[in-house]
């Protein structure tokens, strides 16, 4: 045990070495932190972004380019909104005790993609119990399988109805607000396809939006993420069986999400 952690140890947090896997950002922040707050080990392994252009590529070549370009805009306009919501985002943290600023007692590790076999090196080198995805590239099979633990993801959405991207902000313009949450649960080869570990429920406020749906989905979302990483520490993770359709889903198109917005006040 480190000296960090036999601190820890000391100050009643939990045993356990939880490896995040992320492409960094506040939400991230904000369950690293967490898990931090409860578990004595706990590194970093960030990776960088995904360029545009090769995320406008892939998405042409599965959705066309029309749709493609116009998800990109969707993204630009939601980077440059994000200054507009800052208030409602700090009330976001407020509410939940939150923080999503990088702590400096955190080791970080930086890597090119989760992908590489630099990463993986990094990875399994940390020896950890538990690695925990958040906001970071799909892992390969080969990445997948050189995992020795496991590996959970959270994502914000409920799935299986809600895979992919933008679930709280699909379940608002579906009117299926009893599916506007957050899932933690096991990493296989699909997207967001995993046995569900556990799920959490939010009500958004009537000004929260595309550029905050995935914040409040973080922050009220913590603790299931502590215990999804607890109870595989324990070797008694355990899926719950979820009915209902599955779907991926994507960014909105700027004209659905421009349309969505001036009809019906869903931005």
């Amino acid at each position: 045990m480190t000296e960090i952690a036999s601190q820890n140890h000391a100050a009643g947090k939990r045993p356990g070495r939880v490896v995040v896997v992320t492409a960094g950002g506040e939400n991230p922040w904000i369950m690293i932190n967490a898990l931090a707050s409860r578990f004595a080990e706990v590194a970093v392994v960030e990776e960088q972004p995904e360029s545009k252009g090769l995320f406008l590529r892939r998405r042409a070549r599965k959705l066309g380019w029309l749709t493609a370009l116009g998800q990109l805009a969707t993204m630009i306009a939601s980077r440059f909104g994000k200054r507009f919501t800052r208030k409602r985002a700090e009330e976001i943290l407020a509410t939940y005790k939150v923080s999503g600023k990088p702590a400096p007692s955190i080791p970080v590790k930086y890597v090119a993609s989760v992908n590489d076999a630099d990463a993986i090196t990094q990875i399994r080198a940390l020896e950890p119990d538990v690695v925990f995805l958040i906001s970071c590239r799909m892992l390969k099979a080969a990445t997948l399988a050189a995992m020795a633990c496991p590996v959970l993801n959270f994502h914000a959405g409920i799935n299986p109805a809600y895979r992919g991207l933008m679930g709280g902000y699909w379940a608002r313009v579906n009117n299926d607000l009893e599916n506007f949450g957050a899932t933690v649960h096991l990493v296989d080869a699909g997207v967001d396809t995993g046995g569900v570990l556990y799920q959490s429920r939010q009500k958004p406020a009537p000004d929260d939006t595309m550029h905050t749906y995935p914040l409040l989905q973080t922050a009220a979302s913590t603790e299931i993420a502590i215990a999804a990483v607890a109870d595989a520490l324990d070797g008694n993770l355990r899926t719950v069986n979820v009915a209902g359709p599955s779907r991926q889903w994507y960014h909105p198109p700027i004209w659905t999400w421009v349309w969505n917005g001036l009809t019906r006040r869903i931005w």
